[in-house]
């Protein structure tokens, strides 16, 4: 074997074995590195919290300790400065750290590796990670809760149609309207924190699957890493990617609700709607027609939910075959999680921006409204008041629409005598039910639609979020 055959099997953790070196296409094939790198300061966090354990129990000598701190003290200026040597031949993130290491302190940065294995510090690597990504998400759901709530609370009295099937239902308040994306954003968040409980877990000293000989202390690493626990069973914990498909699955509940508000956000400011405008800097422009502003955020943004969405399938599909315990695919995980943390990430932070950005078109609004008969459904309410089974008087109203829309008028603008024509117990107190603001006032139980309990909600999300 040449010598320069032999440098190569030598960069290798496992060469040992092996008489001839991997290929080229296989190294670029099997390498992770230059995606996982990012994983840098998980990588170096987990492993000075091993190093100190394994001193603390005698495994590593104290001026081990000391040498693997101070070089990856080094290593970490190194990266953050852009001086760091990401080598394809070492694979991973985890071994080009560990070969500097080694590099700088000699024979300690070997010894790092003790009692553990690629297995179960990678899995270590990417749920400390996921840990922080979480908070920082965290954080955005409110900041986007936030500029909801703020825009809840400034257009309560706006009357918007309420639609099911798309077609005007019954009026509600644009601000209550506005809670129920509030709503979901919390639900995400509540999530979000659950999912963090089952990530915070450490699998540090698993070791590739069985576990390992050397009087490790479990607990103490986990506490040092600020873990709620350790992870049970070491066959599970080096193989188990549960925690990454349920953030996934999370974060796809995310990116649909983002895309619910997009699809209402899209329709709304188009010119049969003209119920909104975006502030131009979220909008951009035809190459053939002057007139128009796109929506191309809130587009955008409904396209990438399918991106989302897709990473979950192929989260679940990825593990779905695979024996105890870890297997080379798990590689794969790796991508469709960082690109999913991503995409939401910028998603939440520009959706936040855009909706303080919102111009509100009142008057488009209850224009619609009064073509919709959106005051239907009080009127029906008033006879079933007068004593009229609500069946009955269901029947009365759709006859009461029907001329309505022959003339080409609203309810509200038929005459007293129009109206008694359907049902003598009509009397002038009806105009105060079919308007839309009376419609809207009315429904003022606990979650509706009346202005003040829009109030309420807003006081109570206020002091939720801070």
């Amino acid at each position: 074997m040449s010598s320069h055959n032999q440098l190569d099997q030598k960069s290798q953790a496992w060469s040992a074995l092996f008489s001839e070196p991997m290929s080229d296409l296989v190294k670029r094939y099997t390498s992770s590195v230059f995606f996982d790198k990012r994983l840098w300061q998980a990588d170096i966090q987990g492993s000075l919290a091993h190093a100190e354990m394994l001193a603390a129990q005698g495994i590593i000598a104290a001026a081990d300790l000391a040498a693997i701190q101070k070089g990856m003290a080094q290593i970490t200026q190194e990266i953050e400065a852009g001086q760091f040597e990401w080598k394809l031949d070492l694979e991973d993130v985890h071994l080009n750290i560990e070969a500097r290491l080694t590099q700088l302190v000699g024979d300690a940065g070997k010894r790092l590796h003790t009692g553990r294995s690629r297995n179960d510090q990678v899995a270590t690597d990417v749920r400390l990670w996921l840990r922080g990504e979480i908070d920082l998400i965290a954080g955005l759901l409110v900041e986007l809760q936030k500029a909801l709530v703020t825009i809840a609370s400034q257009h309560a009295d706006v009357i918007l149609p309420g639609f099911t099937h798309l077609q005007v239902a019954q009026p509600v308040s644009f601000g209550h309207h506005m809670l129920a994306y509030v709503e979901m954003f919390a639900r995400d968040a509540e999530r979000m924190a659950d999912v963090r409980g089952r990530v915070n877990r450490l699998p540090l000293g698993s070791a590739a699957l069985a576990g390992t000989s050397y009087p490790l202390d479990r607990e103490r690493v986990a506490r040092s890493l600020g873990m709620e626990g350790v992870c049970q069973n070491s066959l599970d914990a080096v193989s188990d990617r549960d925690f990454a498909i349920e953030f996934t699955a999370a974060a796809s509940l995310a990116m649909v609700h983002i895309s619910r508000l997009s699809e209402e956000l899209i329709l709304w400011m188009s010119q049969n709607f003209g119920f909104i405008r975006l502030a131009d800097r979220f909008t951009t422009g035809s190459s053939i027609m002057p007139q128009k502003k796109n929506p191309d955020v809130p587009e955008l943004a409904r396209g990438k939910t399918g991106r989302v969405v897709g990473h979950l399938m192929g989260l679940i599909t990825l593990m779905k075959g695979q024996p105890l315990a870890y297997n080379k695919d798990n590689q794969e995980d790796k991508e469709p999680l960082f690109d999913t943390v991503d995409t939401l990430k910028d998603t939440l932070r520009i959706f936040a921006q855009m909706v303080e950005g919102i111009t509100v078109v009142p008057e488009a609004m209850e224009r619609a409204a009064r073509r919709g008969y959106a005051t239907a459904t009080d009127l029906a309410d008033y006879l079933v008041k007068k004593g009229l089974p609500f069946r009955d008087a269901h029947e009365v109203v759709a006859h009461a629409v029907k001329t309505a829309s022959g003339r080409g008028v609203d309810l509200s603008e038929l005459s007293l005598a129009d109206l008694r024509e359907f049902n003598p117990a009509i009397n002038e107190d009806v105009f105060e039910v079919l308007s839309l603001r009376g419609s809207l006032n009315a429904r003022s139980t606990l979650g509706g639609t009346a202005p003040a309990q829009v109030r309420a909600q807003v006081a109570r999300h206020l002091a939720r979020l801070g």
